[in-house]
């Protein structure tokens, strides 16, 4: 069958610094940066300690795919501040890696016939799988830590089963061209590429790929600059994003940061993730007719005002807020009644979890269940202050949990109960 007109046909590509060397230049950062990616997003999931039930499950469907589940630890206290950072920030860096990794087999994609064998159709499924997989992480990624809530449900879920389906083809892709891309590297020097002008730029030999177009054009840029380019689209996307995890001075030059950049002095002045007027929380659920139960094995529960909380033996922690968007705080020092002391005060000093309930009208995190680790950390507090003044309605006063290396939103705000369990 002859090819329709248009990409389909090979005279249509006619870049003459397409072919292996430079696909396998793209090939090669993403094959380092990817893992890296996959692995810390893995991480993320984790963090929420899903298996403790629905209420931090976000994916209650995962089946096999949870197999690595492990009790998320509150050692070291800045760790899902690293991990998630890391997961946003290279996520977005490698973003024009991958656009030129495209750019660079875009042939491939309108290979005509698009099936010639059951073999050959296997791999282009996989091709398929590969790079519709990669787009909708990228997309969807890109979008949650914009905050901008297109999806057709929930982005955890979309983007948790997305992860799986585009690392088991790029597995299967990796394990087809490992050879083809080490061969292709070795082909020609970097050094001697770096050095190449325009006037000296000459196609690669042909390849059975057909990556190297059948009759090519006049060159308008190196591979060098093509390289140069892609790295500096990576240099400035890291500029204006790694500042928003990395904080310091640094937080002014992240530009990309979708929350308050600049959210105001005082000792209540640093990020949130939402405002208490977003999710319903108003002065009067926090009114002097606050109070805070603790419910244990006892039939009836303990009961407190704001003030007797205060009265109580006062703990100080120095403890970052990180959310899953990628950015986080400086150290705040917090203080407040330790979840231990809590814990024995409702009478089960051993507890194994704690099920924490907000004010908030139900909906996402409104509640959480904690693990018992978290809970027996001396730093882990039901904070009551921040900085040496009191909590802001914002950040969640009247008393709020806060807990080393968990994620922003399971350290649930304007707290009302807590339920420790064994």
């Amino acid at each position: 069958m002859p090819a329709p007109p248009g990409p389909f046909r090979p005279g249509f590509w006619r870049s003459p610094i397409r072919g292996p060397w430079l696909t396998s230049v793209f090939g090669l950062v993403l094959l380092v940066g990817i893992p890296v990616v996959f692995v810390t997003g893995m991480l993320s999931y984790a963090a929420y300690n899903p298996d403790l039930g629905p209420l931090n499950d976000m994916t209650p469907d995962k089946g096999l795919l949870g197999f690595y589940l492990f009790h998320w630890p509150t050692h070291p206290y800045w760790l899902y501040r690293l991990t998630q950072g890391v997961h946003v920030t290279l996520g977005v860096v490698l973003v024009p890696v991958l656009l030129a990794k495209l750019w660079s087999v875009i042939p491939k994609l309108f290979e005509w016939l698009p099936v010639r064998s059951v073999a050959h159709g296997l791999e282009r499924l996989s091709l398929l799988m590969l790079v519709g997989g990669v787009i909708f992480e990228f997309v969807t990624g890109i979008f949650n830590i914009q905050l901008f809530y297109v999806f057709p449900g929930s982005f955890y879920t979309l983007h948790f089963y997305g992860a799986w389906v585009f690392i088991a083809a790029f597995v299967v892709h990796v394990s087809l061209r490992l050879g083809r891309m080490t061969r292709a590297l070795r082909s020609r020097s970097l050094a001697t590429e770096l050095r190449t002008d325009l006037a000296h730029t000459r196609p690669e030999p042909p390849d059975p790929d057909g990556l190297v177009p059948a009759a090519p054009a006049a060159p308008t840029m190196t591979r060098r600059g093509a390289v140069a380019m892609v790295g500096a689209g990576s240099l400035l996307l890291l500029v204006v994003t790694a500042g928003q995890s990395i904080g310091g001075r640094l937080r002014n030059t992240a530009l990309l940061a979708p929350h308050n950049r600049n959210p105001g002095g005082g000792p209540t002045g640093f990020q949130i993730n939402k405002t208490a007027a977003a999710v319903g929380v108003n002065p009067a659920h926090v009114g002097p007719s606050w109070r805070l139960e603790l419910h244990g094995p006892r039939t009836t529960p303990l009961v407190f005002t704001r003030e007797q909380l205060l009265a109580m033996r006062q703990h100080a922690a120095a403890l970052p807020i990180a959310c899953v968007e990628g950015w986080s705080t400086d150290d705040q020092d917090w203080s407040g009644l330790r979840l231990t002391d809590l814990a024995a005060l409702a009478g089960l000093p051993d507890a194994g979890s704690v099920l924490v309930e907000s004010v908030q009208p139900p909906g996402p995190y409104s509640s959480v269940v904690l693990r018992g680790n978290q809970i027996h950390d001396p730093r882990a507090l039901l904070a009551l202050r921040v900085n040496g003044a009191d909590l802001s309605l914002d950040h969640g006063y009247p008393a709020r949990v806060i807990v080393p290396a968990n994620p922003g939103v399971n350290n649930t705000k304007w707290v009302h109960r807590l339920t420790f369990r064994t």
